[in-house]
């Protein structure tokens, strides 16, 4: 399960800090469009906290169900 779940949030974290360096990269260009602040945190916190939750609760499935394989079994069918 944690291999399933690893593999899955790590790509999820790349995800997320590619979008942060974007997000902070395009904080320049929209500031003058904006009203208030280009970096409000609670959107800089909440938005990849939000989409590291789904991740998980999308992962945890499949991560649940290849746990309750037999390891003799899966290494016979690969």
């Amino acid at each position: 399960m944690r291999l399933v779940l690893g593999q899955s949030l790590t790509l999820v974290g790349a995800g997320v800090a590619l979008g942060l360096l974007g997000a902070f990269g395009a904080t320049r260009a929209v500031a003058s469009l904006l009203y208030g602040s280009a970096l409000d945190p609670l959107s800089f916190i909440g938005a990849p906290l939000g989409l590291v939750a789904v991740a998980v609760l999308a992962t945890l499935p499949p991560a649940l169900r290849a746990s309750r394989i037999d390891p003799i079994v899966a290494l016979r069918e690969t």
